[in-house]
């Protein structure tokens, strides 16, 4: 039989032990972490060691063709050997050009980058669904939440997939504002008709935030998306919005910090995910900006108990 003193010992460690393990379970995975660099080097090894020097965990893909095997091989062998994931290889292609002409070489060149994906074990490829716009290729056009959109999205994500038949790597598109996909639900959707495993998601939590109770209620969606989308979600990115008050709604990408976007919530859900999954900063202007942005994020991941890779 216990004595009384060691009885109290064996409770009180039994309940620190307990509270150590609901506290690292709260805090959830480490959450691997990355943007762009503005080193001037070809070199796979300085490049995959500057991310590092950054702090950075995980990389955009350095400037590669499909057709180099020798620097492929390169790339992948000095970002694991400096622990670097590289979160995704975009895109950024209209594959919904009006012009037939351009929409092939679109879509071929699509497929190219998602072959390059999977050569260099990239978690992801990404683009948009693209747009009916003749002149801006992401830009707004009535037929852009149309069936006719859909479906046509639907047979590109497969034409991607079927032509390069990943097996390290998946093919993802974003939502947008006012495309196909624009929201959790309609993401589900396109999911459930592309039917393809190597079909996943790259959350963009801003570009789905397209109303003032998105906006408003920007927590709640973050919420809603990782629900919704968590189990297929490959990398993300990082940004901001502010509300620029005019006579209609107007919200302007600004660094992550002067806007606001809930990084508490975002940074919680995303450290939920089963593994560590890539958020990316993008779309800042210069070094000290991304340094900012950093600094924040890190940050807010500091006071909810978060860790980065």
């Amino acid at each position: 039989m216990l004595s009384q003193t060691t009885r109290r010992s064996f409770l009180a460690g039994s309940a620190g032990e307990a509270l150590g393990a609901s506290r690292l379970l709260a805090a959830g995975n480490p959450i691997c972490f990355g943007g762009p660099i503005f080193l001037k080097s070809d070199d796979p090894v300085e490049l995959a060691a500057e991310h590092r020097r950054l702090g950075y965990s995980a990389a955009y893909c350095p400037q590669a063709k499909v057709s180099e095997t020798e620097r492929i091989r390169a790339i992948e062998e000095a970002f694991q050997k400096a622990k670097v994931v590289i979160a995704e290889v975009g895109a950024w292609k209209n594959m919904l050009d009006p012009d037939p002409v351009k929409r092939r070489e679109n879509l071929a060149y699509v497929t190219e980058r998602c072959a390059l994906a999977e050569a260099v074990g990239a978690r992801c490829c990404v683009d948009i669904a693209g747009s009916y716009d003749p002149n801006v290729w992401y830009g707004p056009n009535p037929k852009n939440l149309s069936k006719q959109f859909f479906e046509a999205t639907v047979e590109n994500c497969r034409h991607v997939i079927d032509s390069v038949k990943p097996k390290r790597t998946q093919f993802t598109i974003e939502m947008m504002g006012w495309n196909i996909p624009d929201g959790p639900d309609s993401y589900l959707d396109l999911i459930h008709a592309v039917d393809r495993p190597a079909f996943g998601v790259h959350m963009d939590v801003c570009n789905g935030v397209n109303s003032p109770r998105r906006f408003y209620g920007n927590s709640e969606f973050i919420g809603e998306c990782f629900s919704k989308l968590g189990r297929w979600i490959r990398s993300c990115h990082a940004k901001d919005l502010q509300w620029v008050v005019e006579l209609n709604v107007h919200f302007l990408e600004v660094v992550p910090g002067r806007g606001q976007i809930d990084y508490g919530r975002y940074l919680t859900e995303l450290s939920k995910l089963p593994s560590a999954t890539p958020l990316m900063m993008e779309h800042l202007k210069t070094p000290e900006e991304y340094d900012e942005a950093a600094r924040y994020i890190r940050g807010v991941g500091a006071r909810n108990g978060l860790s980065f890779l």
